[in-house]
């Protein structure tokens, strides 16, 4: 109850100050609103309540002229009655603050409304990750200045030995993508190329020479 009485005399004698001065400064708002609020927009809400009860909120204190504009007799009655309103709207404001700020309860909140991706998710989004990358690979090569770059290149890694450096695959459409091996709980299945050199040999220079020789003759 008395959370409930503070803002409320703190917001009666706000406004009976705006009542009094015929205006008020958005430092004298911002020093009667609790601290939990402090979003611009929640801010701009209480403001414009105040605005609506014929007080004016100002940067810095106007002058007489400015004053002279704004002058309205105020009912007391209409006031204590703006003030319990002001002051219910906010806690309304204050509460959705503390609801909404929280970083924790946020996520906490968020997750719950969003479904978990299953399998069949999982590899939709794959797939549409791999489109996008073929589709901006796509766009890149309709650019000739795109091709031109990647020819001068391979040159220059063919004549220094670091076609690795430059090239690491193709990606090539699939119509079928195998699915992938299940690892048994005795780890996974030894191959006899296991015994081979197990350093990367890089791409072919063979295939890489046929591709870039075909890039060539089409651009």
């Amino acid at each position: 109850m008395a959370e409930a009485i503070a803002p409320q005399s703190s917001l009666k004698a706000l406004i009976a100050k705006g009542k009094e001065q015929s205006y008020l400064t958005y430092a004298e708002v911002n020093d009667h609103l609790p601290e939990s609020i402090s979003d611009p927009d929640q801010v701009e809400d209480i403001i414009q309540m105040i605005n609506d009860m014929g007080i004016k909120v100002f940067e810095t204190a106007p002058d007489a002229d400015a004053l002279l504009l704004n002058e309205d007799e105020g009912d007391t009655g209409a006031d204590e009655v703006a003030a319990a309103e002001a002051a219910a709207a906010l806690a309304a404001v204050e509460n959705e603050a503390g609801r909404t700020t929280d970083p924790v309860r946020m996520y906490m909140r968020e997750m719950g409304t969003v479904e978990l991706l299953t399998r069949e998710g999982e590899i939709a989004i794959a797939k549409r990750i791999e489109e996008g990358l073929r589709d901006m690979l796509t766009a890149l090569a309709s650019y000739p200045g795109t091709v031109e770059y990647l020819l001068e290149t391979y040159a220059e890694a063919v004549k220094e030995e670091k076609l690795a450096d430059l090239l690491v695959g193709y990606l090539d459409p699939t119509d079928h993508v195998p699915a992938a091996t299940q690892i048994g709980a005795d780890g996974p299945i030894k191959n006899d190329d296991d015994d081979e050199d197990d350093e990367p040999k890089g791409p072919d220079p063979v295939e890489a020479k046929k591709r870039f020789s075909l890039l060539k003759r089409q651009f």
